[in-house]
């Protein structure tokens, strides 16, 4: 046996050769959450080549290799023993970067499909360097020959390959470009492994059983103290006294760990990685010979800035109420990624250098910084080293407040000016981007702005964002955007295009009885509510197009006078990044699906022209003809915008997995949507948020009314009693086979969770639907398969599409493959028929026992 580290690039590169995954081992089973962070390490890694760092790299894990029984002298053949998951993975990513140049690199794109991913000169499955396990060969295999060979679904292979396509297009992202060829080298020459390789007669087995049978690890603030205090050998007890343990009693672990990385950061070190915490620490101190009472003197300081860490995860700690305003809007927000410049703020006051005024003027451009991004949708992908830089590049020659609004500023940092700032509350929809808890935290600064003799105590009121205009709109309002639309656009255009911007939208405390009445029911409602911003809305006459643009003006107006803006404006950059957008969201299109030009200019917060032009213009972007008419017919002006691409459009789709009725239109079950489409890149916060809201506080009500009950009369209101009698079975039959119910805490529209695993454990349970009362359309039950995917067993493709193919068993139900990864729905009204609730008990049951027998190890 030996044993050597070595490279990605090392280990495949060469003469032809093939790494073989024997049968027995099991399918390809990585998802997101290990795709995600491999990624970020290699960024991590180009960013540190981009900087000139070229003695760094990442330990990827061991491979372990056995001589294949197919071997020849001329044509080395390897068992993969361990290590499938990660060669596999990387071969996924290098034939996604292969993809992604293939149009405007085709000299390079070759280079990496011969030096890394196929044996040229050898055919068949002799072909491939890597032969996956026989069940993902197919798909493998049809991702190294090219895009167009992609089998329909592709399982966890496919969806490995689409994480990538899709982040490579991120990564072109303008407020933090990264150059595809550094993002290949980090992949093949920065991510190390151990290559063990065995003779013939060597147990294999028993060297993977060694290499995997690990314990509990220290962690980085473990092993910085044990090297600090065995370089106390006749202070240790002092200094542990007086300073360590009051320090390790205030903070837990992980934030002492944290405190540690900021001391460094603070120094000035801009680069250093939290994992990398000890070893950067003992690097510094080993630079020259350490005194125990430089050692004590840094325990000290250590001690002195725990106290001021703990303001920033408890403001509530800090004696200026400004200051302490502002801490508690940025803890609210969950900004620790600003801890570097708020660290740095805290300590220059603590040091006399800024007082509490000045403080609170540095933090307002902070809190500016994140909530005009987040309005006008720049990405947050670099905020990290944004912040990270502070400490190091803060101009010394100016005031410290002054200097961080230079630093901020800076045209690389992407801090929307104000015409940007009033543009995207007019257009964008601020619904659908960045967190719950971040756009409420939005418009209760913009309700503050009114300056209510009275307001609202925001800590104790239980506020939801409603819609003033309806999500789902009934006719009333329906005819009124009617009369609201121009030449040539629907009253669904204009409601598609105006439901989720911040014109349209309130805080309210008010119940269920807004829900999605007409205007005049809501007006009686909103006028008697103690926030401002709510009777001005009941103020007026009609709520159309042209008042959601007024109302839309005057909170931008509020929101500049709220949010300081840069010194420079940066607003050049709008529409690039707006392209941008959509070319992400086209990259993650799923197999089997695709959307209409409305949707995405509805997703952008533009217009469908716009969108339509821009496709039309620019050649390369991923999946640019499964854009479609609202109809699903390709548009009468589509073009190819390359000649390799030219061919029958529709065949193309049919390959895609996309299907056609009888009339030629696409499957309308297929259809993504604007709110589709914000999932694929959001996530699945707010419905996370629900769950573990519904898991800590099942039964907690409002006015003796409790969750259950408001569920049930909400669901009364717009179903049939047959529908709500079939409903509360299935909860009844749920429960008697183990489950249990929670319930979503919201007043306008609550929800009912059908929940497995331990109640009051948020993060540790899971949930196969959750129901909601209808909004004037009735009730639905949505299949979360997006929450499904991060949670185990379900984290296994192939598990979400058995639960797919059996709701698609129900009379009514026809869920495309492709919504896999989102959120889809169907009424529950089709509970009615005594087959449909057969079916679906026996789906749930099947659920629960997937759940039960999981592998816990």
């Amino acid at each position: 046996m030996q044993a050597k580290e070595t490279l990605f690039a090392d280990l495949v590169q060469g003469r032809a050769q093939q790494f073989q995954v024997p049968l027995y081992q099991r399918t390809y089973s990585w998802t997101e959450r290990q795709l995600g962070q491999l990624w970020a390490d290699i960024l991590e890694q180009a960013e540190l080549l981009e900087s000139g760092d070229s003695a760094s790299a990442h330990f990827l894990g061991s491979v372990v290799l056995a001589p294949s029984p197919q071997n020849e002298a001329t044509f080395p053949r390897w068992l993969v023993v361990d290590g499938q998951q990660r060669l596999t993975t990387l071969s996924l990513a290098l034939a996604a970067i292969r993809d992604h140049i293939a149009k405007t690199q085709s000299d390079e794109a070759e280079r990496i499909n011969e030096e890394y991913l196929i044996n040229k000169r050898k055919s068949g499955t002799d072909h491939f360097r890597l032969l996956p396990t026989q069940a993902d060969r197919p798909a493998f295999a049809a991702h190294i020959r090219g895009p167009l060979e992609t089998p329909a679904g592709g399982g966890n292979v496919g969806t490995a390959y689409a994480f990538f396509r899709r982040k490579l297009v991120e990564a072109e992202d303008p407020a933090a470009p990264q150059d595809v060829f550094r993002i290949e080298q980090a992949l093949t020459s920065r991510l190390t492994l151990v290559a063990v390789t065995a003779e013939r007669g060597d147990n294999v087995h028993r060297i993977f059983e060694s290499l995997n049978n690990t314990g509990l690890k220290l962690s980085q603030a473990d092993l910085l103290r044990n090297y600090l205090f065995m370089r106390l050998p006749t202070r240790g007890e002092h200094v542990y006294e007086t300073y360590w343990l009051p320090l390790q009693n205030s903070l837990s672990n992980d934030e002492l760990e944290q405190l540690m990385w900021l001391q460094l950061v603070l120094g000035g070190d801009d680069r250093v990685r939290r994992q990398d915490l000890y070893a950067s620490q003992q690097q510094h101190f080993e630079r020259r010979e350490i005194t125990e009472a430089e050692i004590e003197t840094y325990i000290r300081g250590l001690h002195h800035r725990g106290s001021l860490f703990r303001r920033l995860l408890h403001p509530d700690e800090e004696p200026d109420p400004t200051v302490r305003a502002h801490l508690r809007r940025l803890d609210t927000w969950q900004a620790q990624v600003t801890y570097p410049a708020l660290m740095l703020l805290m300590d220059r006051r603590e040091r006399g250098e800024l007082d509490s005024a000045e403080t609170a003027r540095a933090l307002s451009y902070i809190e500016s910084f994140l909530v005009r991004r987040m309005i006008c949708r720049v990405p947050t992908n670099n905020l990290n080293r944004v912040f990270q830089a502070v400490p190091g590049r803060l101009p010394r020659d100016v005031p410290v407040a002054d200097g961080l609004h230079q630093l901020l500023s800076a045209d690389n940092r992407f801090w929307p000016d104000d015409d940007e700032l009033r543009g995207k509350i007019r257009t964008a929809p601020f619904y659908q981007y960045g967190r719950w808890h971040q756009r409420k935290m939005v418009l209760q600064r913009l309700e503050e702005s009114y300056g209510h003799p009275e307001p609202v105590d925001f800590a104790t009121a239980q506020l939801t964002i409603e819609h003033v205009l309806p999500q789902s709109a009934g006719d009333e309002w329906m005819r009124m955007l009617h009369e609201d639309a121009a030449a040539e656009e629907t009253a669904e255009d204009l409601h598609v295009q105006l439901r989720h911007s911040l014109g349209n939208l309130t805080l309210t405390a008010v119940n269920s009885e807004l829900s999605n009445h007409p205007f005049e029911r809501k007006q009686d409602l909103l006028k008697s509510s103690h926030l401002e911003m709510n009777r001005r809305i009941a103020a007026t006459e009609r709520w159309g197009a042209q008042e959601i643009l007024a109302r839309a003006d005057d909170l931008a107006e509020r929101a500049i006078t709220l949010w300081p803006a840069p010194l420079r404006g940066i607003g050049r950059a709008e529409r690039s990044r707006d392209w941008q957008l959509a070319h992400q969201v086209l990259a993650a299109l799923p197999h089997g699906t695709w959307t209409s030009y409305g949707d995405l200019a509805a997703f952008l917060g533009s217009g469908a022209q716009a969108v339509g032009n821009h496709l039309a213009d620019t050649p390369g972007v991923a999946n640019a003809y499964r854009v479609l008419t609202s109809q699903g017919k390709v548009s009468d002006g589509f073009r190819w915008t390359s000649p390799d691409d030219e061919g029958d459009l529709r065949a193309r789709l049919t390959a895609d997995g996309i299907r056609f009725t009888v009339n030629g239109a696409a499957d309308p079950a297929q259809r993504v949507n604007a709110d589709d489409l914000a999932l694929l890149l959001t996530g699945a916060d707010d419905t996370e948020a629900d769950g573990e809201d519904a898991a800590q506080r099942t039964a907690q009500g409002q006015g003796g009314e409790t969750r259950a009950d408001r569920f049930f009369r909400q669901l009364a209101a717009d179903d049939s009693p047959e529908t709500v009698a079939a409903v509360r079975s299935l909860l009844h039959r749920w429960e008697e086979g183990g489950g249990w119910v929670g319930h979503g805490a919201g007043q306008v529209t609550t929800s009912a969770f059908l929940m497995l695993g331990e109640a009051g454990a948020p993060g540790r349970g899971i949930w196969p639907l959750t129901l909601y009362p209808g909004s004037g359309c009735g009730g639905t039950a949505e299949v979360v398969f997006q929450h499904l995917a991060a949670r185990e067993p379900f984290t296994d493709r192939g598990l979400r599409a058995e639960l797919l193919r059996r709701l698609n068993e129900l009379k009514g139900v026809d869920i495309s493959e492709g919504k896999l990864a989102l959120r889809p729905s169907f009424r529950l009204s089709l509970l009615e028929e005594d087959q449909n609730r057969r079916l679906l008990a026996e789906t749930l049951t099947w659920f629960r026992h997937c759940w039960d027998t999981r592998d816990t190890a």
